[in-house]
């Protein structure tokens, strides 16, 4: 059963995830999720530098800081994750983030397949502020077609090295499970999402009416982005989102 954590300073609560990211997080009653994004992506420490200034310039700390969505250049190896993992979490540590031992802050992490930057950065991020008539808000990170925690991903991939539609399919299936296995953890389920996003470079119509119209997943429709996992040999993820309040602001 996911283990849900409540944190106050922030204004969120959200599932117990694995070091780098929390699968998902919910605002707490009297507050909202709020999402930006950036027209363009912005490297990773300018970034952490800008969300940073809006959070002060919304007169919120840096707890606030509850979910984002990279882009990265191409995906990484298995080693290579864990050590930019390492490095994101690092700044999460010196904001104070990491105080507990468990890292709060939802994340997807994905690779444009055309035209990527050269550098990881950030594509988006979402923080919490006080709205006492507030509906409610969240944000699930993104999931590829893996459980997470296992120790590694080669061996806990769905159809692993299967690029057939019917692999597709099944990556597709456990990746749509997953999305509602941390929706429901939080109290919410397809009928409470504003954004539902795709990233694959396999087609994914052959199945988007049965898998994804039919189940209430693409209810605002579906974005999907021509992106691939952030490590090598995955090929299926996906987030969503409820967020009432959304912007875009120069990259």
């Amino acid at each position: 059963m996911a283990e849900i954590i409540d944190a106050p300073q922030g204004g969120y609560r959200f599932i117990k995830g694995v070091f780098q990211y929390s699968a998902g997080v919910a605002a707490l009653p009297g507050y909202r999720v709020e999402r930006v994004r950036f027209a363009n992506p912005v490297p990773l420490l300018q970034g952490f530098a800008r969300i940073a200034e809006t959070l002060r310039a919304a007169g919120r700390p840096l707890a606030a800081f509850c979910a984002c969505e990279l882009r990265s250049p191409a995906p990484f190896t298995e080693q290579g994750f864990l050590d930019f993992n390492k490095a994101y979490a690092g700044v999460l540590s010196e904001w104070g983030l990491l105080a507990r031992g468990d890292n709060p802050v939802a994340r997807a992490n994905v690779c444009p397949a055309i035209d990527p930057p050269a550098t990881p950065g950030f594509h988006a991020f979402s923080y919490t502020v006080p709205d006492a008539a507030a509906a409610p808000s969240f944000v699930i990170a993104g999931s590829g077609e893996v459980e997470e925690g296992r120790g590694n991903y080669r061996d806990f991939t769905v159809a692993l090295g299967d690029i057939s539609p019917a692999g597709i399919r099944m990556k597709a299936d456990w990746v749509l499970g997953e999305m509602e296995r941390r929706m429901a953890a939080l109290g919410f389920g397809w009928a409470d999402t504003t954004g539902v996003q795709v990233y694959t470079v396999h087609d994914i119509a052959p199945f988007l009416p049965d898998a994804l119209v039919r189940r209430g997943a693409a209810r605002h429709g579906v974005t999907w982005q021509f992106h691939r996992p952030p490590v090598v040999d995955l090929e299926y993820e996906m987030d969503c989102r409820g967020v009432h309040s959304e912007r875009v602001v120069a990259g």
